[in-house]
């Protein structure tokens, strides 16, 4: 971050100071008083479990220089507000506004129901190379780590920046309508992508048009004369553009012929991965793409991030070289491992709703083909509302479909994925529901054999992250094998052991 005084802070964020005079902060940002360093600020954070206030001496003894907290804190250098987060927003806005009045910075935000965070990650990669030559990707360039796309999380990655950063990118989800346009007045971006619109979060928005409503927030957010990226495959999105001024760039991606930047002759090999043409504008020659990540549903994610990239000057030859040399960058989101006993392990348990549901399994079918056993271990997919109970239904039903071999559903709430399974024809032990994370590993050290394609999805609540990590690390073994041997949560803020699990909004 920007070096800061306290009465830069105290300014950014409303507050008055206490026992701060002459402090600086010429260190990170952070929530969490173990990753404090010295001249660091620490935020703060109330929360349901752990008060951030409570950590505030340890994190000065670390070396923070400054607290951000909501009360005076005795004998610590403090600056106090009414609210720790809204504050941290504010010097978030604050921070940014002061690099682009005197940097060379370029804000680029991706929404969507799905995919957001595989975006990002290619977004990164590909922007690398666009970095002058004098710059490097550690100065230049700033991505979140994992999928820091909250109220929270976004803020602690625009605090990042530097006036050597030359592009900053930026995850933004949603779990309620406004969320997305609070983000956007934090950091306005240059380029503003919006994926898909999905049933994600259902439950909390009531209705599909209320989350694409909250999705064309992204739109809207956008700087005037910046450029508005939106899927022409997802009419949601694509009617987006109305709402577009005529300052705004409006460029579209997608498989259909009309779109801007565009996929043609998409085919998936065995291992999963896509290969196809891409267009980079309307009426040019394609030039071939083949993708490291496991998905035919990446095309899309690829697509938006080339589409991105060359908006903000990038060639065609550059977006497709970065593209088939991007590699996964997040955990538990497509990991494809292959053990020694010759388990493939697809670990995609970081986030769940229908589309990446029936994405994934498709996925799993095309990488076990005619000669290989599929294996699925599915969890409950959160936060789908009334509707829950039909989705999970539905998986269950393309799971037969598709052939799967052998279905393991995990957890009451994903019960009825194992219903619909047998309703559809699933018959003897083809569709197996344990209770728990002990039972299904039970099930898949009696069940795995070598050759196996496992693929492992659910929601990030429902836990099965851990098992995805647990059989990529080689256990439960196939029979005759012997078993082979995140940050952690914010102070202030409920946590678990997963990666990013703190400030997350799929």
């Amino acid at each position: 971050m920007i070096a800061l005084t306290a009465a830069d802070v105290a300014e950014a964020t409303g507050g008055r100071l206490h026992a701060a005079a002459d402090v600086a902060v010429t260190g990170p940002v952070e929530v969490d008083s173990r990753r404090v360093g010295a001249g660091s600020l620490f935020v703060a954070l109330p929360g349901e479990r752990v008060d951030g206030h409570d950590f505030a001496q340890a994190a000065v003894d670390a070396g923070a220089t400054l607290v951000l907290a909501a009360r005076e804190l005795e004998g610590l250098p403090t600056v106090v507000v009414d609210d720790v987060q809204a504050a941290l927003g504010e010097l978030a806005r604050a921070v940014l506004a002061r690099v682009r009045a005197t940097g060379d910075v370029r804000v680029v935000a991706v929404t969507g129901s799905v995919g957001k965070t595989t975006t990002k990650d290619l977004l990164g990669q590909l922007l690398a190379d666009l970095l002058p030559d004098d710059v490097a990707p550690a100065d230049g360039l700033v991505v979140p780590a994992g999928s820091y796309n909250n109220e929270v999380g976004l803020p602690l990655t625009v605090l990042r920046v530097t006036e050597a950063t030359r592009f900053l990118v930026l995850e933004m989800g949603a779990d309620g309508p406004g969320n997305i346009a609070y983000l956007t007045r934090i950091a306005p971006p240059d380029v503003g992508i919006v994926l898909a619109v999905g049933v994600a979060h259902v439950g909390k928005f009531g209705s599909v048009e209320a989350i694409a409503r909250t999705k064309s927030e992204m739109v809207t957010g956008v700087l005037p004369g910046g450029t508005v990226v939106l899927n022409a495959d997802d009419q949601r999105v694509a009617a987006m553009s109305a709402l577009t001024s005529p300052e705004h760039t409006v460029t579209t991606f997608g498989t259909i012929s009309s779109a801007d930047v565009r996929a043609t002759d998409v085919e998936v090999d065995a291992s999963g991965r896509a290969r196809f043409g891409l267009v980079g504008q309307v009426g040019a020659d394609a030039s071939p793409v083949e993708l490291r990540l496991v998905g035919a549903h990446h095309v899309s994610n690829a697509l938006a991030a080339a589409a991105a990239v060359l908006a903000l000057g990038g060639t065609v030859a550059d977006v497709v070289a970065g593209l088939s040399r991007a590699t996964p960058v997040s955990p538990h989101r497509m990991a494809v491992t292959e053990r020694p006993d010759g388990v493939t392990v697809v670990d995609d348990a970081y986030n769940a709703n229908p589309d990446s549901m029936r994405a994934a399994l498709r996925t799993l079918a095309v990488m076990a083909g005619r000669t290989r056993r599929s294996v699925a271990v599915l969890g409950e997919m959160l936060e789908l509302g009334d509707g829950a109970r039909a989705a999970h239904d539905a998986i269950g039903r393309l799971v037969v479909r598709l052939n799967v071999k052998l279905l393991v559903v995990v957890g009451d709430g994903a019960y009825h994925i194992h219903e619909g399974a047998l309703q559809e024809g699933s018959w003897g032990e083809e569709s197996v529901f344990v209770p728990d994370l002990d039972a299904a590993r039970e099930v898949l050290a009696e069940s795995l054999e070598p050759g196996d394609v496992v693929l492992v999805k659910s929601s990030l609540g429902s836990g099965l992250w851990q098992l995805g990590d647990e059989l990529a690390a080689g256990g439960p073994a196939a029979p005759g094998i012997d078993d082979q041997d995140g940050q952690d949560g914010q102070d202030g803020q409920d946590g678990q052991d997963g990666q990013e699990s703190t400030v997350v909004v799929p």
